[in-house]
């Protein structure tokens, strides 16, 4: 079974094209490390709902859309693997700084997850 790295994150709209690019560049890095799939994925037909939601989950603020992203590997050794490798790519060098992103990374929601059901 596969081993999926999820997140969802607030992108101000006028940062797409910048978020598209430091996606773009960080996918290629993920991909050459040996990740299977790196999907960028942004809002479509998401509603803010009564109680709980991709909206309310990262607190989505005016001007805002969703994302949401994964990354899939083989398992969680080879994720682990993998991601150590791109911690150490040079292509990545201020990328990482927060405080330079296109988005609020304190209101991005990460996780890894072991797939349960693949079809």
């Amino acid at each position: 079974m596969r081993y999926v790295d999820g997140f969802v994150l607030a992108v101000p709209k006028k940062n797409i094209p910048a978020y598209r690019r430091m996606a773009h560049k960080a996918g290629k890095v993920w991909r050459d490390h040996g990740a299977l799939e790196f999907r960028e994925c942004v809002a479509d037909d998401v509603k803010n709902g009564k109680w709980t939601s991709f909206p309310r989950s990262v607190k989505l603020k005016k001007g805002e859309t969703v994302f949401f992203s994964y990354i899939v590997y083989k398992s969680r050794a080879h994720r682990d693997r993998v991601l150590a490798k791109v911690m150490k790519d040079k292509r990545l060098a201020g990328m990482m700084d927060m405080k330079d992103m296109p988005f609020d990374g304190k209101r991005m929601i990460y996780g890894g997850f072991k797939s349960l059901v693949e079809l």
